[in-house]
């Protein structure tokens, strides 16, 4: 039973710093406190945060405490993992509010009656200044600068301002404060979540077992699912539409998304990948299962997965999409494309001024969606379906 928990639990997992302490914690057979934390810095959850959130939830299928950190304190610092420049802090009042939709929002996972919701203002605030500077006092500059990015932008002469070390100080303390057996973070994260372990041990406890989920890649498969990219699948999406975005990804990105957000079991993700393999089964058949599984979990059921498919198929069959549409790569230089020169160099149309004129009549879409703007600008690191009348049809990834 226990090999067949470590198994499931580090099931998909990118490291597990240390797994024999990992291992020696499951045998005391007490329930571990599992802790995962979000800053609220944007309203939304989208299908990228749901990684750690699902592995939260098989720890919480094997009995263990589930601690939902909402860093409501930190997320005012902001996390300054893989910035170059230092992040404009939130206000109090932006934290909270986006902080009311996680709570909201993770319950479609979650068990709420098993699950704890704690904010790290709540020890923070009551932190004195002189207590602040004691917990400072456990960790050294040398450490904070063997962090990437800091030690990047400190060789490059670039600023980093002190209330940036208190972020990585301020999420390992929380460790100590939750008593963590075990924290969850991105591999993003890795160096916060190490600094938890270390000052652990500087206050006399166990240090904590680290484990890194990898990166979800967004729409266009390359970058990290981020609304600011608009690349991403949100979870509060509307059935039809979260369906239709995970149609749009790319056969191969399609196995990355079975093994880091579905609960199928492996055996039956590896069949559908052997089948598609050999010819067997077409990749668009299994794409359906898996839109229908993220519908299903988010949306009430398995009637509104099967509900948001046949809309989809319906849309094929009504003429206004093609089954099997032209991909193309469109590299921008400047970060955006003019929707204009996009639609010519993307074949769509034979010039500028043929788009501008389609545009104007009407008869270009993004998606679906009806493009009314002729001075329409698309961002870098987007994917989207662009039609030009009733038959001229193209998947664009702008890099």
């Amino acid at each position: 039973m226990q090999e067949e928990a470590l198994n499931y639990l580090l099931r998909g997992a990118e490291e597990i710093l240390v797994k024999h302490e990992f291992v020696k914690k499951l045998e005391e057979g007490r329930p571990l406190r599992i802790k995962a934390g979000f800053d609220p810095t944007a309203p939304d959850l989208h299908l990228g945060h749901t990684v750690l959130i699902n592995k939260l939830k098989q720890f919480q299928d094997y009995g263990h405490e589930i601690l939902f950190l909402i860093g409501d304190f930190t997320g005012m610092i902001g996390d300054p993992t893989g910035k170059n420049v230092t992040r404009k802090p939130l206000t109090q009042d932006e934290v909270m509010a986006n902080a009311v939709t996680y709570q909201e929002q993770i319950f479609k996972i979650l068990d709420p009656e098993k699950t704890k919701i704690v904010f790290n203002s709540t020890w923070m605030n009551a932190l004195s200044p002189a207590e602040l500077i004691q917990v400072a006092a456990k960790h050294t500059v040398a450490r904070m600068l063997e962090r990437d990015d800091f030690s990047k932008r400190y060789k490059n002469g670039q600023a980093i301002a002190i209330h940036e070390f208190l972020y990585p100080l301020i999420q390992g303390y929380d460790s100590v404060v939750m008593k963590a057996d075990v924290e969850l973070g991105g591999t993003d994260q890795k160096f916060n979540l190490l600094v938890g372990r270390q000052l652990q041990e500087a206050y006399g406890q166990a240090p904590q077992v680290v484990i890194t989920m990898p990166i979800l890649e967004g729409l266009d498969g390359v970058q990290k699912m981020s609304k600011s990219l608009n690349n991403y699948i949100g979870i509060a999406d509307a059935p039809d539409d979260m369906f239709g975005k995970i149609m749009r990804i790319s056969d191969e990105l399609m196995w990355r998304y079975f093994e880091l957000l579905s609960f199928e079991k492996i055996e039956r993700i590896t069949a559908y990948k052997s089948a598609c393999d050999t010819g067997k089964e077409n990749p668009r058949n299994v794409k359906f299962e898996l839109a229908k599984e993220m519908v299903s979990r988010f949306h009430g059921g398995q009637s509104a997965g099967e509900a948001a498919m046949n809309n989809f198929i319906a849309q094929f069959q009504r003429g206004e999409m093609p089954d099997d549409i032209t991909e193309i790569n469109l590299e921008s230089n400047s970060g955006t494309y003019f929707i204009a020169n996009l639609l010519k160099d993307a074949g769509l149309t034979s010039s500028t001024s043929e788009a501008v004129r389609m545009i104007n009549q009407g008869a270009v879409k993004i998606d679906g969606d009806k493009v009314s703007d002729p001075k329409l600008t698309i961002k870098s690191g987007t994917n989207h379906i662009y039609q030009v009348g009733k038959r001229k049809f193209a998947r664009v990834t702008l890099s």
